[in-house]
């Protein structure tokens, strides 16, 4: 039994890495920060993972898990991360090669976002991952409405951030 709940949960942790990726990389700095952030998120994930009901899709979850996990650790931390060792090494999960110079080109943005706050950076993120406004609503908890809303304000805020002198 303990197999196949292992089985399945690498499964679909292979399957949603990249989300783990890009959340590791709104809430950190460098490669070592985002290593033990992503590893922190995943060690997390494992614990909750038996409480996973299916309620809602696999990545909306793990959305929340992982948001939840870089929140918190950013605010505790805002430096370095502690994280938990694994003890058990029966499974693992390749780690796909994180280009960091692929988001040269984003680099602006990210400066943009990295003023934002932290429920700010998590919608903006989710919109930015195509998400429709009632998953994102219920990744954040918060109302459709609300998530509307908050959206449009961090739009502008972005807008001023990108092009402070309005041309």
């Amino acid at each position: 039994m303990k197999s196949d709940l292992e089985h399945s949960f690498v499964k679909r942790l292979q399957e949603n890495q990249n989300i783990i990726h890009k959340i590791c990389r709104l809430y950190t700095e460098d490669e070592d920060a985002h290593k033990d952030l992503f590893q922190e998120i995943t060690i997390q994930l494992w614990k909750a993972y038996p409480k996973f009901r299916g309620d809602s899709k696999f990545s909306t979850w793990a959305y929340r898990v992982a948001l939840n996990t870089a929140i918190t650790l950013y605010r505790k931390t805002k430096r370095s991360i502690n994280t938990v060792g694994y003890e058990g090494n029966s499974h693992f999960v390749p780690e796909v090669q994180y280009n960091y110079e692929e988001e040269e080109q984003l680099k602006l943005l990210y400066q943009a976002v990295y003023q934002l706050n932290d429920i700010e950076k998590a919608l903006i993120f989710m919109y930015l991952e195509d998400k429709d406004y009632t998953e994102i609503a219920e990744t954040l908890g918060i109302s459709e409405v609300n998530a509307r809303v908050k959206m449009n304000r961090i739009k502008g805020k972005l807008k001023k951030l990108l092009n402070p002198k309005g041309i």
